[in-house]
């Protein structure tokens, strides 16, 4: 070829692919697909109908209530100030915590996966290029999609996305998602492309994958951070119809939605309607339940669903009571710290603490045996750090040694275990001893400090009056140390506050684990998210060592070495004692009046609720 032809070839390539200038990347293997996997293979070619745990064949018919908890005062999910009601608890487990369509699903929180980790599919993107060096990664928007009001889904759509997400307006916690896109480009209408740098780009594209894709003209015409009166613009099946502030949002079919033939909806959301009511008592939202104003109920609480399922509707078998086995891993639930507080600095006392808590006795006397112990930050999952560190999670520690608790390296990490009959005595001695070494001492049966005079007081924060049942035993057992604490119960809206500005000392909280931890480990555990506001370092860790263990997370190339990786970090946090872990199940406990019918193959990675549909409701 002359070299003018080659020239002009080479101007042209770099016009369509502004990161591609080199003669070296212009070599790179380019790969053309319509889905993507972190580590594994896809297990649905693009032909394929249906997921396997769907029934593509489940009639599209009903109206259903669910029970949402506590208040929202915003329909905009993305904000750092208010509560949506799709970010309320509970509403994640039935599959309603995203409003709008994403570019691929399967690893968001849109349609996830039932049966794989960390792999998406293309929804409103047709086809995903990126390079061998993974340094882009284009989207061609499906040229059907569109949002409600008819309008086409385009490039500059998903880019007013992806700016307004890492706004000052939006949660922080998407400005440290996307951190690492350096650019984004749009080529056409139709296809726009980010330009990516970092250690784990595969993942960063999963992440940009996951990107709600909202309409550019509704967010030009209405102000992001002022929106709790206006029903976004959304693309999905479902559009919002009614709404009050606080008291209940309505979602209804869209007949002519753009996807409805996709196959990752085959089976999907088969309500014609989904009306979500909020309670501020799960006692009265229970109540409702079994008068049958609401068709679901999704059961947190032990006690009740050991104790509170006695009546009429039940009993005759109008009301359906299930306990559905799973292999999700279980949240990180437990009692946080605020390490921003001096009383939690000293680990020793952070210990003595953990040792006051008797989970056994917990256990049989509130929740009727019904938990397992959490040793691990990632439960009912392979991540858990077990035994003393051998191989590659050994070599992820070893760097660390002088800055790694001493023991890390050649005792098994176990919570102590009591009797379960109230008798704590040898807890008790343990703790004092280690408040004595650091520095307490009792004073008039008062722990106090012995240079400062201060007391040893705190509070315990919660939104869940119900929760005082558990907390209150525990303080019971402070309190034979000389630990003067209380607990504060106040609403959600509070509650919310209070955790955005820090402004607590110990909280309940859990941070949802995946099968493929990744860059939310940093906004859980990372001291750059120390100070943000807004941010779920709850505890406050700041830890040059940790944080280099959640860098190992996320630049892990395959799935042995985020195992190794994933277990070393839970070591180290464990041997921290920045919290006192919780419990965890196994299986959903789920009541439902008996005019449902599901698949009959069960994900193991969801409950699966959107592939739920009504068969014989009157």
């Amino acid at each position: 070829m002359h070299n003018s032809a080659i020239l002009i070839t080479l101007i042209l390539f770099s016009l369509s692919s502004p990161n591609l200038l080199s003669t070296e990347r212009l070599k790179q293997h380019i790969t053309k697909a319509t889905s993507l996997s972190l580590f594994d293979s896809p297990s649905y070619a693009p032909t394929t109908t249906a997921k396997r745990y769907v029934n593509p064949s489940a009639p599209k018919t009903g109206k259903i209530t669910l029970a949402g908890f506590g208040s929202f005062d915003t329909l905009n999910p993305y904000l750092l100030k208010g509560i949506s009601p799709i970010n309320t608890p509970g509403m994640g487990m039935y599959g309603f915590s995203e409003a709008n369509e994403p570019l691929m699903a399967g690893t968001g929180n849109y349609l996830p996966s039932g049966d794989e980790a960390q792999t998406a599919y293309c929804l409103v993107c047709n086809t995903i290029e990126y390079p061998s060096d993974l340094s882009w990664i284009r989207f061609s928007i499906n040229p059907n999609a569109t949002f409600h009001d008819g309008s086409p889904i385009t490039a500059s759509d998903v880019e007013k996305s992806i700016q307004l997400l890492r706004s000052d307006l939006a949660h922080p916690r998407y400005l440290d998602i996307y951190r690492h896109i350096t650019s984004i480009k749009i080529l056409n209408p139709h296809s726009i492309q980010f330009n990516i740098e970092g250690e784990n780009r595969k993942s960063l594209m999963l992440r940009i994958g996951e990107l709600p894709v909202m309409s550019k003209a509704h967010w030009t015409q209405y102000s992001f951070n002022d929106a709790s009166t206006t029903a976004p613009m959304l693309s999905g099946p479902y559009r919002i119809t009614k709404f009050q502030l606080g008291s209940h949002v309505e979602f209804s079919r869209v007949e002519n939605h753009w996807a409805k033939d996709h196959p990752l909806y085959q089976g999907q959301f088969n309500f014609n309607t989904v009306r979500i009511d909020f309670f501020k008592d799960r006692t009265v939202a229970l109540e409702a339940f079994k008068a049958g104003n609401i068709d679901v109920f999704y059961e947190y609480v032990s006690k009740d669903w050991a104790t509170a399922y006695d009546f009429p509707a039940r009993n005759s078998g109008q009301v359906l009571k299930e306990e559905i086995k799973h292999k999700i891993p279980s949240g990180s639930q437990a009692f946080f710290f605020n390490l921003r507080k001096p009383l939690f600095q000293d680990v020793r006392v952070r210990e003595a603490l953990s040792l006051l808590f008797d989970f056994e006795w917990t256990n049989k006397t509130i929740f009727a045996n019904a938990y397992k112990r959490s040793n691990t930050y990632y439960p009912n999952s392979p991540f858990e750090a077990k035994g003393t560190p051998e191989g590659a999670e050994r070599e992820y520690l070893l760097p660390h040694k002088n800055s790694l608790p001493a023991n890390i390296f050649n005792t098994p990490f176990a919570l102590d275990t009591t009797k379960g009959n109230g008798n704590i005595r040898p807890q008790l001695r343990k703790a004092t001893s280690l408040l004595n070494q650091a520095g307490w001492g009792l004073s008039n049966n008062q722990l106090t400090h012995n240079k400062t005079g201060k007391k040893f007081e705190f509070e315990f924060l919660v939104n869940q009056p119900s929760f005082t049942r558990v907390i209150n035993p525990y303080i019971k057992n402070l309190s034979r140390a000389g630990i003067k604490a209380t607990v504060r119960v106040v609403d959600r809206s509070q509650y919310k506050v209070r955790l955005d500005e820090k402004d607590f000392d110990i909280i309940t909280f859990v941070y949802p684990q995946t099968l493929s931890p990744n860059h939310e480990q940093r906004l859980y555990f990372h001291s750059s998210q120390v100070d943000i506001r807004g941010s779920r370092n709850f505890a406050g860790i700041s830890n040059p060592a940790i944080d280099t263990l959640i860098d190992n997370i996320s630049s892990a190339s395959d799935r042995s070495s985020l195992t190794a990786a994933t277990k070393a970090l839970d070591r180290a946090l464990l041997w921290n004692y920045y919290t006192i872990p919780h419990w965890h199940l196994n299986y959903h406990r789920v009541a439902y009046w008996n005019h449902f019918a599901r698949p009959v193959v069960q994900p193991q990675y969801n409950l699966g609720f959107t592939s739920w549909w009504i068969e014989n409701k009157q």
